[in-house]
């Protein structure tokens, strides 16, 4: 699984002119899964992403994470985070998981994430989505497990 997280001030992800999903300060997540992936790859990376320090402590440090300021967290899928774009001028993704396994998989990761950090939000799978955010920082890490 590939994770895109960028902190944001807030952030939304809407689908038809209608907003899915939105929060305050805490973490967008671009999420894309690969054809190996399973749910212990979920389970790892949301706890990876929950526990991640990018946040700033009182001496302005990176020593938070999105638990300790019980921030917000926007999972958005992203399949093209899975393209291979090494060769030519147009992306192949053929490294990206079919939708069926990769949608299991974001919906198992989504609801994970509910569970265990109550403010969650999501886009909708597979929609055409339009995402807003502040990125904060710019602060932007690319996590896989």
């Amino acid at each position: 699984m590939i994770g895109l997280i960028q902190r944001v001030t807030h952030a939304s992800v809407s689908v038809d002119n209608q907003v899915c999903g939105a929060i305050d300060r805490g973490l967008l997540l671009l999420l894309a899964v690969e054809p190996q992936d399973q749910p212990s790859n979920a389970e790892h990376l949301l706890e990876k992403i929950l526990n991640y320090r990018v946040f700033a402590d009182a001496e302005g440090k990176m020593n938070r994470s999105l638990r300790d300021i019980q921030g917000g967290l926007l999972i958005v899928s992203q399949f093209t985070l899975a393209a291979n774009t090494k060769k030519g001028l147009r992306p192949s993704f053929t490294s990206a998981a079919t939708p069926g396994h990769a949608e299991a998989l974001y919906k198992h990761f989504a609801s994970r994430a509910k569970t265990v950090h109550s403010d969650t939000q999501c886009g909708i799978f597979a929609a055409d989505m339009q995402v807003s955010l502040c990125n904060d920082g710019p602060v932007t890490f690319t996590l896989q497990v």
